[in-house]
């Protein structure tokens, strides 16, 4: 008997539920959304289709729920690098965190999400509600850990400009792991920022 199989059925099925989330993410980011489908991913996790469907009735309800989970996970994990929030944040540390949100297996999955709902007549509403509700999230804490006072003209722009870099900057990481040159735009970016925003306030 596994681990999973000793604990009560709320946690049980809990359990289930999230190892088909990240099994989700992972079939996602390697084999794109046509390489995807609810039987790779139950097998991937390690349960039956029938518990998948069980959990997510349709294709497109796995996936959207698996890229919103995983971006709940990164924004928690965000914050969790700087707890005194803006007060011990360094802007570097700060633009190099939110470039990290999307060179990683996360960015990889959403992009063939946002591919596939360009030609998918279901998916498509809801990958966009769903790209709007964790761009908002990541842009409360863009200006949050900055320390970007919103009310004067042009910093709104300015936050919304560093998450459009680094997103820029996760795509030309999907052909290529140009670290050396990522760190040169992060400190760039992190000297525009203090000239724009005003002082480092760490």
């Amino acid at each position: 008997m596994t681990t999973v199989d000793r604990l009560p059925k709320q946690d049980r099925s809990r359990a289930t539920r999230q190892r088909l989330l990240e099994a989700a993410v992972a079939c996602l980011a390697e084999r794109g959304w046509a390489g995807s489908t609810v039987a790779v991913v139950a097998e991937r996790a390690g349960v039956s289709r029938g518990a998948a469907q069980h959990h997510f009735p349709t294709r497109e309800d796995l996936f959207t729920a698996a890229v919103e989970y995983v971006a709940e996970e990164r924004s928690q994990a965000l914050r969790a690098l700087f707890p005194e929030g803006a007060q011990g944040a360094d802007r570097r540390a700060v633009v190099a965190a939110l470039v990290d949100l999307y060179t990683g297996p996360l960015f990889r999955a959403a992009l063939h999400l946002w591919v596939a709902a360009s030609n998918e007549e279901q998916l498509g509403p809801r990958v966009t509600e769903l790209e709007a509700r964790v761009g908002r999230e990541t842009h409360r804490i863009a200006v949050d850990l900055l320390a970007a006072d919103e009310t004067r003209p042009g910093v709104r722009e300015t936050v919304q400009g560093l998450l459009d870099m680094a997103r820029g900057l996760g795509l030309a990481n999907l052909l290529t792991d140009d670290r050396t040159r990522r760190d040169r735009v992060v400190t760039q970016w992190a000297d525009l920022l203090d000239a724009a925003l005003g002082q480092d306030p760490s």
